[in-house]
């Protein structure tokens, strides 16, 4: 099993107390001074306590694990930081709250490291869990708590709590034939940029556009703003796009009971950014933008007639599903395949 490389004496968590080594990471993660208003109770206690004046609280979680979501030293020689890995565990987190339309307030995370991770590399972790958070625009929201424990690899769980503040959720089971199918943030390129990761092609000799690509791999950018402005906005229909566009696509037609159709020019448009690792891997970009996962984008559907959200682009349209058919994916009219990542499948 890969390891980080150890310079000599370096610290390891085995060479720390729990306690130390918490002692370390809360002040990276401003548990001492800050705390977002909903954290009425944070580290210290048993449990934290987060207050939840809607009456409603939006939850999600989600799990890192070594050698399945991220790895310590990919094939092309790039090294997964610390700071890679907690920034993508807020990321990926956060934005299962924005396709709710929630705005989120509030993170608990759990850590399981082998006893020779350096202690570095876990500062590392709370450095770029904190600057996903700020970062990607989570102003309201915190690390409230969390627990630490001992495994053979890394594994990084992260739950986040949200709050509607007032509204009603979007799900993925209002879509209507009629509805506009429209994108917010972008596709294919984490794909992209991990096939650039899992290639023979050496890290130090990519371009700086197919860096680019690594590092919406490594560290997504989700559109944190669109979730909350989509619903506001009379979104019928939603999801964050982190399995491939056709996959999620489908969850969301199912869900509705329509097909969802893509226009190919704008497929064909999503795919020209994705030429720098194409051309360097002679691969077809088309198959990043449809089955590519991890940009984290949102889907989501909206009335005829009405002015798209800011960030939203029009991809697509729902169409009615016949009786002899299923929900699915179409592109001009023609079934897709599905595609995309799945856990167990793959």
């Amino acid at each position: 099993m890969p390891e980080i490389p150890l310079p000599e004496k370096t610290l390891t968590v085995a060479g720390l107390s729990e306690s130390d080594l918490l002692a370390r990471i809360f002040p990276r993660l401003e548990l001492d001074s800050r705390h977002s208003a909903a954290t009425l109770l944070g580290p210290g206690d048993d449990a934290a306590i987060i207050a939840a004046p809607d009456g409603r609280t939006v939850i999600s979680i989600d799990t890192q694990v070594q050698d399945q979501d991220f790895r310590l030293q990919w094939p092309s020689g790039y090294r997964s930081t610390g700071f890679d890995v907690g920034w993508k565990a807020a990321a990926q987190n956060l934005s299962d709250i924005n396709a709710m339309g929630a705005t989120a307030t509030s993170m608990v995370v759990s850590l399981t490291l082998p006893p020779d991770t350096p202690v570095s590399w876990v500062e590392d972790l709370a450095d770029g869990l904190t600057a996903g958070i700020r970062g990607l625009g989570a102003k309201d929201c915190s690390v409230a708590g969390g627990d630490l424990g001992r495994g053979r690899e890394i594994s990084v769980s992260v739950a986040v709590l949200g709050t509607l503040s007032g509204g009603t959720p979007v799900l993925r089971s209002g879509a209507r034939p009629g509805d506009v199918l429209a994108l917010a943030g972008t596709v294919g390129r984490a794909a992209a940029g991990l096939a650039l990761l899992e290639s023979d092609s050496a890290d130090d000799s990519l371009s700086p556009e197919q860096r680019k690509l690594v590092a919406l791999q490594c560290r997504p950018w989700p559109p944190l703003a669109a979730g909350p402005l989509a619903r506001a906005g009379g979104a019928t229909a939603m999801l964050d796009i982190s399995d491939g566009l056709l996959r999620d696509g489908t969850r969301l037609a199912r869900s509705s009971s329509i097909t969802l159709d893509l226009d190919p020019q704008t497929l064909k448009r999503l795919a020209e950014g994705l030429e720098p690792a194409s051309d360097l891997l002679n691969t077809d970009p088309l198959g990043w933008v449809l089955a590519g996962g991890e940009d984290h984008g949102l889907l989501a559907t909206f009335p005829p007639g009405i002015q798209l959200p800011p960030g939203f682009t029009a991809i697509g349209s729902v169409q009615a599903t016949g009786d002899s058919e299923s929900p699915g994916i179409t592109i001009a009219g023609h079934a897709a395949d599905t595609g995309g990542w799945d856990h167990f499948a793959d």
